[in-house]
């Protein structure tokens, strides 16, 4: 799983506060790449969450 985060990225929280294992704020959100295994359903949750869609899995 592949996790991206664009530049629309407001840095609102939403997905730390969902996922703190795998997403942290600072100017935008951050990934921990070796976080996103076993974690994949609150990624996604957290991507659906996102208010500007700035979260993108593949």
């Amino acid at each position: 799983m592949n996790v991206t985060i664009e530049d629309s990225c407001i840095a609102c929280g939403a997905c730390e506060s969902i996922c703190d294992a795998v997403f942290s704020i600072e100017d935008k959100a951050v990934v921990n790449e070796g976080a996103v295994a076993g974690n994949e359903d609150a990624v996604q949750e957290a991507a659906d969450a996102c208010p500007v869609q700035a979260i993108t899995v593949a």
